[in-house]
């Protein structure tokens, strides 16, 4: 199933399949945002690292979303997390502040080709008492020095070119990229500051010898003073004996991602005219961005397997049809797919692994903005820094009950999600 991204973005780096032992002082799974952004942060300070990739940099997650680089978290707002987490709470919440800006920040300094575009992020709410999200958002937010600010039906008409909105949140400091050309382009740049990535070498199990890390592929080992796990939802797919307290603390769950037909110049000066990332109140995904050959970057979800790819090229087409009826019918080049890693409640979880390794885990579909910021944050923690200096909870990996039943579960809650999106607040 190919993306678009995959279909426009120039080949990643060339690297090699790990054979035999090497040493290094740290080693990170995972070849996404937060793995790579860690191995650069890391090159920065001068530190020997290797990376483990199962398959390419950017196969998993970190490839196949939609872009959006949005400065919150999908459901817990600031006043919750510090209540939840005192003063580790207070650091989170300062570097989701910030996440965007470190994001973009980045693609600057090191001149990555990921088609970024800073031009802020949004909320628009769908319902009339729904505004209170928005207000809450704003204020919290807004508190913490964030660059918020509320708009009304008229200001949100004109961002969106839509009459289907009642008012939104807006947050100037997110905005989208190519996520598959970032994650390429965060890896030319590891390997240009002189880190080491290994692809299509997915690490099949780690363990303490010595005083090191050994992590063990199919064909080679890493050993490493220090060890970051940074697999996120994919964490048990190519080896479910890696980390399995891990991997089941998470439920991974298919996001489909479309692509349209590229707009028209009079389409695009009436779709999302200010180029922003657009998501809305509704639970069940609506989610709108451009991209650089000004396609509209949507998706959604279907209950039942079927035919999905049609069954959704109509539904959502359908949908922006309603949005924006002046788009005519919608036609759509490009359906995919990859798994976001949801936690039951929409936190991400932090955790010592043992002595000098960490991991993390529940994106809960703001990755793109949280797993390149969180790079800096374990690169700091590998190099010794306190716990209380760093920006994140740590809590012990908490496996669900009957793991694999919420897998199953989990896509029925679309039905759920449905029925929520018709009530007022």
């Amino acid at each position: 199933m190919v993306s678009v991204w995959s279909a426009v973005t120039p080949p990643g780096p060339a690297c090699e399949v790990l054979q035999g032992t090497v040493d290094a002082d740290v080693v990170v799974i995972g070849g996404g945002f937060t793995g790579l952004s860690t191995a650069l942060n890391l090159r920065k300070r001068g530190v020997d690292v290797a990376v483990l990739e199962a398959a390419e940099p950017g196969y998993g997650g970190s490839g196949r979303n939609n872009g959006q680089v949005i400065p919150t978290l999908s459901r817990p707002d600031p006043d919750e997390l510090e209540s939840r987490f005192g003063e580790a709470g207070e650091r989170l919440v300062h570097l989701i502040r910030d996440c965007a800006s470190i994001l973009f920040d980045t693609v600057r300094e090191h001149n990555i080709q990921a088609e970024a575009e800073q031009t802020g992020w949004f909320q628009p709410v769908h319902s009339p008492g729904r505004i209170k999200i928005a207000e809450r958002r704003v204020r919290q937010w807004g508190e913490r020095g964030a660059d918020v600010e509320l708009l009304d039906r008229d200001a949100t008409r004109a961002l969106t070119g839509s009459d289907a909105w009642h008012g939104a949140f807006l947050n100037r400091t997110g905005g989208h990229v190519n996520p598959l050309a970032l994650a390429r382009g965060l890896a030319q740049t590891v390997l240009d500051l002189g880190g080491r990535i290994y692809v299509r070498s997915p690490a099949l199990h780690f363990q303490r010898q010595d005083n090191r890390w050994v992590v063990n592929t199919a064909s080679g080992q890493v050993r490493a003073r220090a060890l970051v796990l940074a697999s996120n939802a994919y964490t048990g797919e190519f080896a479910p004996g890696l980390a399995p307290n891990v991997a089941r603390e998470v439920v991974p769950v298919l996001s489909w991602q479309m692509a349209t037909r590229p707009l028209t110049e009079a389409e695009r000066a009436a779709v999302i005219p200010g180029r922003h990332a657009v998501s809305d109140t509704h639970r069940e995904l609506y989610f709108f961005r451009p991209d650089a050959r000004n396609r509209l970057i949507t998706g959604g979800n279907m209950l039942l397997p079927y035919n999905r790819v049609e069954r959704l090229k109509h539904y959502v087409g359908k949908r922006l049809q309603r949005l924006w009826p002046a788009l005519g019918p919608v036609t759509f080049d490009y359906v995919w797919n990859g798994y976001v890693g949801m936690t039951n409640d929409f936190t991400p979880r932090f955790h010592r692994l043992g002595p000098d390794a960490w991991a993390w885990a529940g994106c809960n579909g703001r990755a793109v903005g949280l797993s390149v910021a969180l790079g800096r944050e374990f690169s700091k923690a590998v190099t010794g820094a306190a716990e209380n200096e760093l920006a994140f909870p740590l809590t012990d990996p908490k496996p669900l009950p009957l793991h694999s039943v919420a897998r199953r579960v989990a896509p029925l809650m679309l039905v759920q999600y449905r029925r929520l999106d018709k009530q007022e607040i």
